[in-house]
């Protein structure tokens, strides 16, 4: 039985009758099993890096009560509040990002993260879905000429991000960023010679990102002949998901977690796969494609351009930062450092993840005469 009558007009009684209940319930199934998975896959990790065993277990529980009060209290808030939030935030992530290139750490010859307190701060995951929400409120401002002060200012915002991306460097974050404002730009009615542009300017970006950059131009090469490079990682990823077959080998039965440097992070879903079977893997693919076209579908039922494409923006960057990484585990795509949302190792990721669904759940909230579907 419910806490919350229909006639209780508290704060918390009003959002629990407007939120979206059923995402709600998905992305807490994907918080737990992703907690489990960090469980399953992390121990053998610590103990090569002389960590106690549940080293990265602790750290990711200190991050998961955080998260969970963000995506709570972010999903009480109203568009303008959301609206107003991601612009601060915006503001922050950018100044954070320009300091990783003076104060930030260098692993593997970039420089993303920025240690505050002994924890490790990735600031380019805030601004994902910072940017699509300030993105999506330009692109909705009134226009009289077909382009809008406001489409002028986002596609200065978006190269000065990329550009900032570019520079660390981080390609893939990069082309997340990319297709969701494009993805927002074309719903806002993007002007089809802008769409051509636009595609010569990414396949353009592709092959200087080839030429120019060594790191990438190794993973296509072995992705394309796992033989011209190290692919140890995808190789044992692949027998992995071979080893579990369609129910796994068993909880903590695994053996791909123990040679496997990325186990707990890039390459968690094929723990997963190896422990828990075709089934279960499944079961985390079907729980995020439902929780992007639910919301993708509720919101093209709003009267509201901007929340229309904040939505659309915010689903567009979680659904395809989960396809990469279980498309690079799966040896579908170049392999790309990108977490699992919800369910790989990493407290800036969760606490961001965590951030953008909030925002989708305030955003999807009913409201009288929005016609958005409970």
């Amino acid at each position: 039985m419910s806490a919350f009558t229909r006639t209780d007009t508290s704060i918390l009684g009003h959002w629990w009758w407007t939120i979206d209940r059923w995402t709600m319930a998905a992305v807490a199934l994907l918080i737990l099993i992703g907690m489990m998975l960090t469980l399953a896959a992390s121990p053998p990790v610590a103990e090569r890096l002389s960590y106690t065993p549940y080293h990265f277990v602790q750290r990711q529980l200190v991050f998961l009560p955080f998260a969970i009060a963000l995506l709570l209290g972010t999903s009480l808030m109203s568009p303008r509040g959301i609206r107003r939030l991601a612009m601060g935030l915006f503001g922050i992530a950018l100044l954070l990002m320009l300091a990783t290139f003076v104060f930030g750490t260098e692993i593997n010859g970039a420089r993303r993260w920025i240690s505050l307190a002994g924890l490790s701060l990735q600031p380019s995951e805030f601004i994902k879905p910072a940017f699509a929400v300030l993105a999506a409120w330009l692109f909705a401002m009134p226009q009289s000429d077909g382009m809008s002060a406001g489409r002028y200012i986002s596609i200065a915002l978006y190269a000065l991000v990329v550009g900032i991306l570019l520079l660390q460097p981080d390609f893939g974050m990069t082309v997340v960023v990319s297709a969701v404002w494009f993805t927002q730009f074309f719903l806002a009615g993007l002007p089809v010679i802008w769409v051509m542009l636009f595609i010569v300017a990414g396949l353009g970006g592709a092959v200087g990102a080839y030429l120019l950059l060594p790191h990438v131009a190794s993973r296509v090469d072995r992705f394309i002949d796992p033989a011209s490079g190290d692919s140890y990682q995808v190789m044992r990823s692949l027998q992995a998901f071979g080893n579990g077959g369609a129910f796994g080998r068993g909880p903590g039965e695994g053996s791909v977690k123990s040679v496997l440097p990325d186990a707990h992070t890039d390459f968690i879903f094929a723990v997963a796969g190896e422990e828990f079977g075709l089934v279960a893997c499944l079961i985390i693919v079907g729980l995020f494609a439902f929780i992007v076209l639910r919301g993708i579908a509720s919101a093209l039922k709003e009267h509201d351009l901007f929340i229309v494409l904040a939505v659309s923006g915010l689903l567009v960057q979680f659904g395809l930062q989960a396809f990469i990484n279980m498309g690079s585990t799966l040896h579908l795509m170049p392999t790309k450092g990108m977490t699992l949302p919800f369910i790989s190792y990493g407290g800036s990721s969760l606490v961001a993840v965590a951030l953008c669904m909030g925002m989708v759940l305030a955003l999807t909230r009913r409201r009288f005469g929005a016609g958005s579907a409970p």
